[in-house]
């Protein structure tokens, strides 16, 4: 085995590069013109993106300390897991404004290329007030384990982007136009710059995913506190979530007891931050082993209960937008 590489400035800038080019590829060459990504196209994708976050993975078995590449692999399940309850509110969201099909891949990839750098702040910060108060740690699993028994028993009641606080201060600072203007986020409404309901639903995308990251990012310090692993585990979950979106979206019905997967993940990861008070250690290999089953019983539970129920999978046409349970109203 090569000698172990130290982690520098230069690795962070590194990646984040990589992952410039890679989005700069995305919009510029594979999605320059708006389409509807379909099915296959989408499964593709997604199978892409894991692909490079395993074999990235290798790279830091070759370069790193032993067992950072099972605290990735375990950080990005965790990460890609949770990021799957993300899909489905944001589909609920592009179904309340009515977001063309062919301009939803637009608003997601910017939407993640904000959460990119909203996470790494996040993430940034939180590694160093952990090392500076480790009691922050079981804070976080308390947290990270009433959310999950919150989610258990709590009903979502759709999206409401008039209780949403970036969308009041849009509308009050900037006039917004009543129909989409192509893939525009900014236009001209009686001679001067106006945003388009495109752009309030790219606030709505950023502003969700705030909200899940407040979740996440402390599940994945329970796996490990090293900031270069927690980092780039999740930009890849969050790089696989666009196309992981146009995979689940049309198959909702498919997923009814992933929350409840996920629920009971995020109540794994809390218990076991709060164990580490008793110096308990669960290894990172058993907690993926813990999780990936989890998720996994999930999502064949449910496939099991739709199938019972006569729904197929999707085929590679357009995915019919989920439905909201409000009137849509204008935007």
């Amino acid at each position: 085995m090569p000698g172990i590489i130290e982690i520098t400035a230069l690795h962070y800038a590194g990646f984040v590069a990589a992952v410039l080019m890679f989005l700069a590829l995305d919009l510029g060459v594979f999605h320059r013109k708006a389409h509807v990504v379909k099915f296959r196209e989408a499964l593709g994708w997604t199978g892409l993106w894991f692909a490079l976050a395993m074999a990235f993975a290798g790279i830091i078995k070759a370069n790193r300390p032993q067992g950072e590449a099972i605290e990735f692999v375990t950080g990005y399940i965790i990460e890609l897991s949770l990021s799957m309850d993300n899909v489905f509110v944001i589909a609920l969201i592009f179904a309340y404004f009515r977001v063309p099909l062919a301009q939803q891949h637009r608003v997601l990839f910017w939407g993640i290329l904000g959460a990119l750098v909203m996470r790494g702040v996040m993430i940034g910060a939180g590694a160093a007030l952990i090392q500076q108060f480790h009691w922050l740690l079981y804070a976080m699993g308390g947290f990270l384990v009433f959310t999950g028994i919150k989610m258990l028993f709590v009903d979502d009641n759709g999206v409401h982007p008039e209780q949403n606080l970036f969308i009041k201060l849009a509308r009050r600072f900037f006039p917004v136009t009543q129909a989409f203007d192509g893939d525009r986020f900014v236009t001209r409404l009686d001679g001067r710059a106006a945003l388009t309901p495109l752009a309030l639903v790219l606030v709505m995308v950023e502003t969700t995913d705030l909200i899940f990251a407040v979740d996440s990012i402390p599940a994945i310090f329970a796996v490990t506190q090293k900031p270069f692993i927690i980092f780039t585990s999740n930009v890849f979950a969050i790089l696989g979530l666009r196309s992981l979106y146009f995979v689940l979206a049309g198959a909702i019905g498919f997923f009814r007891y992933l929350k409840v997967g996920l629920s009971i993940v995020l109540i794994f990861i809390g218990v076991k931050m709060l164990l580490g008070y008793w110096d308990i250690e669960i290894r990172s290999g058993i907690s993926l082993a813990i999780v990936l089953g989890i998720i996994f019983l999930s999502m064949g539970a449910s496939i099991w209960a739709a199938r019972r129920e006569g729904k197929t999978l999707p085929a590679d046409e357009e995915p019919p937008a989920p439905k909201q349970d409000t009137d849509t109203p204008t935007p």
